[in-house]
């Protein structure tokens, strides 16, 4: 499998994995309670301005599903752009970790959130660099365009 495959592949399933957020967007009331109670979330906070926090952001997670997918399609024309969100990515994680240890969550959500993203996003920049660095090397990205 060549570099520019894995990135695509890396891309794809976490983008398609994202887009099973915008399910979480329109899920009942109830189901959110019942979900954080049993990962031991509890009491969970039941007011208006949890479940619209709760349903905006698996939108946004739903929306960057989208558009891992999108930047898929053309590896080529969107490689500076998976760098760019390498980086933004790698930025969110450590971010997700100082904000989630502030927020009295368990320990084991802000290592999971945060901890994953950031894998993710550096997990990402090393599929980015590679495929860049072979595409320099194969002129792949120049027969493209």
């Amino acid at each position: 499998m060549t570099p520019d495959h894995r990135l695509k592949w890396f891309l794809r399933i976490i983008g398609v994995t994202a887009l099973l957020a915008f399910a979480a967007a329109v899920m009942p009331e109830k189901w959110m309670i019942e979900i954080a109670q049993e990962i031991g979330i509890d009491p969970f906070p039941e007011s208006p301005l949890t479940f619209y926090l709760a349903r905006n952001l698996s939108l946004l997670y739903g929306f960057v599903g989208g558009l891992l997918c999108i930047l898929s399609s053309d590896l080529p024309r969107y490689r500076d752009l998976i760098g760019w969100a390498a980086v933004g990515t790698i930025a969110f994680g450590l971010l997700q970790l100082i904000v989630d240890s502030m927020s009295g969550l368990p320990g084991w959500w802000t290592v999971g959130e945060g901890g994953s993203t950031l894998a993710g996003g550096l997990l990402l920049r090393w599929l980015e660099q590679t495929a860049k660095a072979d595409a320099a090397v194969t002129g792949s990205d120049e027969a493209v365009r």
